[in-house]
């Protein structure tokens, strides 16, 4: 660590891990990127980050955060063929994953890590770019205490709110928990919104009572313009929530907790997956239903706000 800022690598410049690499930047963090297509991460390079072509070529850094898509990713590029922890003479003093994967995963890298005598916090997030972009990101974070108090400050310029949960795997089971809540909300906003339609309220009025009302919420406000304007650019797919769900069903099965709706969302999401339904946002849902219930229905191409504003 330098007596100032500490250096900082970046694994995974994807949609999320972009934004959130170049906000270590815009804090003034010396930051050296990997991303397995190199293209990708290049355009950081303007914002002054410089790029490397291997993740063990980050070993050198003092803290890397890591943010890929799946766990078989977080193994390869950790401990995979020039991954982070290969390195035989030099290791981070910190790695700190903010990826969304299973417990057991996350167990195998941090037992890694230790035994290189590396600090391992796991910090998963709660948004997507354009929330990256107004700096109303969630952070929930696990791992020991003394390695969160290093890590906090750097956390802080994701976004809004960091919250410590505990020892250990807990910030994964936050996530997971978070993101099934999320699969099995967009379900049922979906399944209300097409009932309304369908007795001839138009979408954009019934999900403005709804965001007006005490069942209103910031995900609801958010979602409200794709479900009306039927524009379902990509912040999140339902191969990624499949896969979520699938974490999530497993540790409750792991657990003993009863999950039914859940798992009744869960066989619809993954029938959506298996009809191809990969590249759009998860709020495409939607039409699914309406097809189901007899209702066809099309864009309202009305101007509905997504509640976030920029600061």
């Amino acid at each position: 660590m330098t007596d100032t800022k500490p250096t900082v690598g970046w694994i995974g410049a994807g949609r999320m891990g972009f934004q959130l690499a170049k906000r270590l930047l815009d804090a003034g963090y010396d930051v050296a990127v990997y991303n397995r297509t190199r293209a990708k991460a290049e355009p950081l390079a303007e914002s002054g980050a410089s790029i490397v072509d291997r993740p063990i070529d980050l070993a050198g850094r003092d803290i890397v955060f890591s943010m890929v898509s799946a766990p078989r990713d977080l193994e390869q590029v950790m401990l995979g063929e020039n991954g982070l922890l290969t390195d035989p003479e030099r290791a981070p003093r910190i790695i700190a994953d903010a990826s969304t994967v299973s417990v057991e995963t996350s167990e195998t890298v941090r037992a890694a890590a230790e035994a290189r005598g590396v600090g391992f916090l796991a910090t998963p997030v709660s948004g997507n770019p354009k929330v990256i972009s107004v700096g109303k990101l969630t952070v929930a974070a696990s791992g020991p205490r003394e390695v969160y108090d290093v890590v906090h400050p750097l956390l802080q310029t994701w976004g809004r709110g960091v919250t410590y949960v505990g020892d250990g795997e807990a910030a994964r089971i936050v996530k997971i928990a978070h993101n099934v809540f999320l699969g099995v909300v967009i379900q049922s906003m979906a399944e209300i919104t097409v009932l309304a339609e369908k007795a001839g309220v138009k979408r954009a009025d019934f999900l403005s009572f709804l965001n007006d009302s005490v069942m209103g919420s910031v995900f609801s406000r958010y979602k409200s313009p794709a479900l009306v304007n039927l524009d379902f650019t990509p912040t999140f797919t339902n191969v990624l929530l499949q896969k979520d769900f699938d974490l999530g069903l497993e540790a409750a099965h792991e657990l003993g907790v009863v999950m039914p709706i859940a798992s009744a969302t869960r066989n619809l999401v993954a029938q959506e997956v298996g009809n191809g339904n990969v590249d759009q946002d998860f709020a495409s849902l939607i039409l699914t239903v309406a097809r189901g219930s007899g209702l066809d229905i099309a864009p309202e191409n009305v101007a509905v706000s997504d509640g976030l504003e920029e600061r």
